[in-house]
């Protein structure tokens, strides 16, 4: 079997990789699901504020009804090999009601005001529950880097 070249990354440095791809990537792919209408999945603009992932769509759009009915969700970042998975319940927020530090910092970030737009807006805001992250085959164990809203150190034992 021919190495891939891939070095296992401790998990303090994982940790560290996922959190500087938050800040810098500017794509995530959220999916959403609904009773009657199932799975749906779309490409997103995000901010990280250093706790959670903002976003925004139109307050008609699938992804902020499927919110309103099943707030439990699932992020991606756009890279199927170095993969990072976030997961957790999404708080919602009309554009008039949208915590103005947030917004502010979305619209300086993409240059982009969806307050300032002709239709209404939803901003979305998860905060991860949990976090997956790795790279090829050698680092699915202990791909989970956050469980229950908290950081890990250590990978647990075992296989």
């Amino acid at each position: 079997m021919q190495s891939t070249g891939i070095v296992r990354r401790p998990a303090a440095e994982r940790r560290r990789d996922t959190l500087e791809r938050l800040v810098t990537e500017r794509d995530i792919w959220v999916s959403t699901a609904h009773p009657d209408h199932g799975p749906h999945q779309v490409p997103l603009w995000f901010l990280w504020d250093g706790r959670a992932v903002w976003m925004c769509t139109g307050a008609t759009s699938a992804t902020a009804r499927n919110i309103r009915e099943e707030p439990r969700v699932r992020l991606a970042l756009p890279d199927t090999f170095d993969v990072v998975l976030l997961q957790g319940e999404a708080e919602w927020f009309l554009d008039r009601d949208v915590p103005a530090d947030a917004a502010e910092a979305f619209a300086a970030r993409f240059g982009w005001d969806p307050r300032a737009e002709e239709g209404s807006f939803l901003y979305v805001r998860v905060v991860p529950k949990s976090v997956r992250a790795w790279r090829g085959e050698p680092e699915l164990r202990g791909r989970v880097i956050m469980r229950d809203g908290t950081w890990l150190d250590e990978w647990p034992s075992g296989p």
